[in-house]
């Protein structure tokens, strides 16, 4: 079965190890259907990803599908893909909030720092002046990959810790 077409106009991302392959419609579908395909690792989709499926068939053509979008984590040796990551703009702000999420089987092995690090430097690339992140309580790997982005964390809101990259602060 050959790969869905990403959104026009839009390009996987490469990384050393990985792939962010933008989702497609039919992808989003078949997480939301609960259909599993060939070429994904056993454990995916995982919550997060769940979620994202469901926010992009809600909006056909809406941020989540742009450059900016969100993207499958696709390894480059098998082809697998093991999770999801993305930027969607910041909510009542400039900016964009970055998300991110590893399946369980393929955790600890810096995929979620090396997908961030891709996204971060195309929002550089494209100018963007500020990049976001959440972080739910208890999730100290989570805030390390943000940490690692030199994020810094500037508070809690509503129960979730928060941490901004802004311009003048770019490594």
């Amino acid at each position: 079965m050959s790969e869905p077409t990403p959104p026009r106009g839009v390009a996987d991302l490469a990384t050393d190890r990985l792939l962010l392959r933008p989702w497609s419609a039919e992808i989003a579908a078949a997480v939301v259907a609960g259909a599993r395909r060939d070429g994904w690792a056993d454990d995916f989709p995982a919550h997060g990803d769940r979620v994202v499926a469901r926010l992009l068939a809600r909006e056909p053509g809406g941020p989540g599908w742009g450059r900016h979008g969100h993207r499958l984590l696709v390894e480059r040796a098998g082809g697998l893909v093991v999770g999801g990551a993305g930027m969607f703009p910041e909510a009542g702000g400039t900016g964009l909030e970055i998300g991110y999420g590893v399946v369980p089987s393929r955790r600890g092995r810096g995929y979620a720092s090396e997908a961030a690090r891709a996204l971060v430097a195309l929002a550089r690339r494209d100018g963007t002046s500020r990049v976001v992140a959440g972080v739910e309580p208890g999730n100290p790997a989570s805030a390390r990959v943000l940490a690692g982005l030199g994020m810094r964390h500037t508070g809690t809101v509503d129960g979730e810790e928060r941490y901004a990259l802004v311009v003048g602060s770019w490594a």
